[in-house]
């Protein structure tokens, strides 16, 4: 019973800051749906795990709608999702730390206090390296062969994106370490600074390309700004973002579970 009072207080705080997420048009319905959830998940491994979930999501959220109509314009023709972040995006970002707290829960083993740390230094890292990238502007790079990029498509770095991709995965790692987690710094921003350079890697050569052929734009939507039809023509077909961002939090988590149990 003891336990169960600040698990259903967590579950509320969870369900308010979800819910004002979705009011201010952070999140969808589904969205909030499923930050409600790994925010009670979060409360039920204890405060220290919702609180450097708290950190995280508004952290990143705020960036998300640092100059939000200056970063629209510029990729409106390219990303394939926009807006409020669905189920999928929060899911994609969100269940590898989910899955730590989870363990965490069974085992106290303080190796999964990082490797959930890791998660979200990993979805921090490229959340502010996309959006501080995009707002500042800059020409984007292909991350393998260097060649200029659209704004907006997938494997593309900046010198602004690369500076705060380092600033998110050392902020996430200084409040899993500052917020109580039994994690350091250091295993942590490594695990976010690999995950984030996986995003980058995956963008850049398992996501689904696409080209318009109305126009004839290199793209990641199926149906076009331009109002044209588009077609495959590079990665894996059906692999988006949500899928890369997944597989991107999942090795900022291995990375930092590892980096942590070397460390002893």
């Amino acid at each position: 019973m003891a336990a169960f009072v600040p698990v259903t207080v967590g579950a509320v705080v969870a369900a308010g800051i979800a819910g004002a997420a979705w009011r201010a048009g952070s999140l969808s319905r589904s969205g909030a749906a499923a930050a409600a959830l790994l925010g009670t998940l979060a409360a039920a491994a204890g405060p220290a795990w919702a609180a450097v979930l708290i950190a995280y999501f508004v952290s990143s959220s705020a960036l998300s709608r640092l100059g939000a109509a200056r970063k629209a314009s510029r990729t409106a023709g390219t990303v394939a999702k926009g807006g409020a972040r669905d189920a999928a995006q929060v899911l994609a970002n969100g269940a590898a730390f989910g899955v730590a707290a989870g363990a965490w829960l069974l085992t106290r083993d303080a190796v999964w206090a990082a490797v959930g740390a890791g998660a979200l230094a990993a979805s921090a890292a490229d959340t502010w390296a996309t959006e501080v990238g995009t707002w500042v502007g800059g020409t984007p790079r292909h991350v393998l062969t260097w060649r200029p990029l659209d704004a907006g498509m997938s494997g593309g770095v900046t010198v602004a994106g690369s500076l705060a991709m380092i600033a998110g995965a050392v902020v996430i790692g200084a409040c899993a370490e500052g917020l109580g987690l039994p994690a350091r710094v250091e295993p942590v921003a490594a695990g976010g600074l690999a995950g984030a350079l996986a995003d980058s890697v995956l963008g850049a050569t398992l996501q689904e390309r696409r080209r318009c052929e109305a126009c004839g734009a290199l793209t990641e939507q199926v149906r076009h700004a331009c109002g044209g039809d588009t077609r495959a023509v590079g990665g894996a077909g059906g692999v988006g973002n949500d899928v890369v961002n997944a597989l991107a939090t999942a090795v900022g988590a291995v990375t930092a579970g590892w980096v942590a149990a070397r460390a002893g």
